[in-house]
């Protein structure tokens, strides 16, 4: 490792009723969006308080625990989202409501930023920590707890290796767009190649007397392969709506973006790059995205 990263630690966030309802189809880790949109939250307010020399450029999120709200019976096949229990009305029944996915996570926040200038270093860790304990949700759900942040910088990997150690035991999320890519080229649409990736495939041996000997289920490719959002593509062109929120600014609907991830401890990445994500616009394919750096780089 050659180049250098300032990295802002936030470590051990334990955060309770985060929204687990992470595309308009799948259910689990919050989306890269969440994350990343809390990173841009956390900015501007930081640029309130006199920091506007600070600007973000990345995130990694490491995950240690998470507790899914939802509920398995028996059978293993059928999964139940557990609800809160809502206030009885004037008539002594359960209003009716919208179901939301919810869960429970801790995780670690590793931010690169960039200093234009000086900053106090402790002034700047205590406005961050201020933040998370007052005015920060992520991914909608509330901060319980969280560790005292640092910063870092990292150029050697020693260094790295440092780092690394400080988001153990967790996970980290990355992107697997190959994966689709490869089943899109064999013939297969997104959808079909999405959930043959989620499949069980069991096998089974012939014996003598004609006895059958069926072998553990596996899926398609090796490693904890998850489907995951990390954007939105425009479905109309911009303008702008009636009561919108916002009447400055274009303006138009949009769709989630769907593909794999892959959850990797952080001790498998050999550099910064590997775990960073970051902003990623496309506006002649009208796609606003959170990608890793290579990833860009993949199919080309």
């Amino acid at each position: 490792m050659k180049k250098l990263h300032r990295l802002l630690l936030v470590p051990k966030l334990d955060i309770h009723n985060a929204n687990a309802l992470s595309s308009s189809y799948t259910i689990g880790f919050p989306a890269m969006t969440a994350w990343m949109g809390a990173m841009h939250n956390l900015q501007r307010h930081l640029h309130q308080t006199g920091f506007e020399n600070v600007i973000f450029k990345g995130l990694a999120v490491s995950c240690h625990r998470m507790d899914l709200q939802t509920y398995k019976d028996d059978s293993g096949f059928i999964s139940s989202i557990i609800g809160t229990g809502n206030p009885l009305d004037k008539t002594g029944q359960r209003p009716s409501f919208i179901e939301e996915a919810r869960c429970h996570l801790s995780v670690s926040l590793a931010i690169e930023y960039h200093v234009k200038g000086h900053i106090d270093e402790a002034e700047f860790c205590q406005a961050v920590d201020d933040l998370v304990a007052g005015k920060l949700k992520i991914a909608g759900g509330d901060i319980l707890s969280a560790n005292p942040s640092r910063l870092m910088e990292i150029k050697t990997e020693e260094e790295f290796n440092r780092f690394k150690n400080q988001l153990m035991p967790g996970h980290c999320l990355v992107e697997r767009r190959d994966l689709m890519m490869k089943s899109m080229n064999q013939g297969q649409d997104a959808l079909d190649a999405l959930l043959d990736s989620q499949a069980l495939h069991y096998e089974c041996e012939q014996i003598d007397e004609g006895k059958v000997i069926w072998h553990n289920a596996k899926r398609k490719q090796p490693g904890w392969i998850v489907p995951i959002s990390i954007g939105y593509q425009g479905i109309s062109e911009l303008g702008f709506a009636k009561h919108q929120r916002d009447e400055s600014t274009p303006h138009r609907f949009a769709e989630n973006v769907v593909t794999l991830g892959e959850f990797k401890m952080p001790f498998r990445f050999q550099n910064w790059d590997e775990m960073r994500w970051e902003y990623h616009t496309d506006l002649e394919n009208n796609l606003y995205l959170c990608q890793q750096p290579h990833s860009n780089l993949l199919g080309e």
